[in-house]
């Protein structure tokens, strides 16, 4: 019992350090975050930081974890209300990027965490996403929707595409002006997938 108490208080002081990290990131930038100010409003000390996530950057790597999980969700969401899963595909892509739109996402995600965490390509929860894209190409695949292109490459392209698209939106001063055109041309490319006569080209 003592054992799983401690693992509980464990789980509690990282959940607090991450929902500490988020507002402050969200709200003053990964640079001008303060530690202290961070952990203080937590009611926790910078060595409890340290433990938990090694340095600023650890934790930053934790909150955009869960951040980029959330839009992953959200995304996912918007798939399962569309009428089949070629359209929940497009719907998945166009659902990410407008998510660019978010004040806390494209802080978080979108402009500090490629400035401080490096290619977002490599985080953990890009690769969850490739996962599931690439189940959703084999599907497509196997039901004769698609030409018959690597699985693998065209899973990376499709969310590549996303995700800068993504990053261009939230980096543009116009990311209104900027997003319909984003959307077109990534339901474009996808539409170069569909193999001939499947009955799932855009009209």
């Amino acid at each position: 019992m003592a054992a799983k108490r401690r693992s509980e208080m464990m789980e509690e002081t990282r959940a607090k350090l991450i929902a500490a990290g988020r507002k402050a990131f969200a709200e003053q930038g990964f640079a001008a975050a303060s530690m202290d100010e961070l952990t203080a409003g937590a009611g926790l000390t910078r060595g409890a930081l340290y433990h938990n996530f090694g340095d600023k950057k650890g934790l930053l790597a934790a909150v955009v974890a869960q951040v980029d999980g959330e839009m992953a969700a959200r995304a996912q969401a918007a798939a399962a209300d569309a009428g089949s899963l070629w359209e929940g595909l497009l719907a998945e892509g166009s659902a990410y990027i407008n998510l660019a739109l978010d004040p806390e996402i494209q802080r978080i995600v979108l402009l500090d965490g490629p400035a401080f965490l490096g290619d977002p390509s490599q985080w953990p929860s890009q690769n969850a996403c490739l996962a599931a894209t690439r189940q959703k190409i084999g599907q497509l695949q196997a039901e004769g929707l698609l030409k018959p292109v690597d699985v693998e490459a065209a899973a990376r392209l499709i969310n590549g595409a996303a995700l800068n698209a993504a990053l261009w939106v939230a980096a543009s001063d116009a990311p209104q002006t900027i997003l319909p055109k984003a959307v077109a041309a990534l339901t474009c490319l996808l539409s170069g997938f569909l193999a001939e006569g499947s009955g799932s080209e855009p009209e």
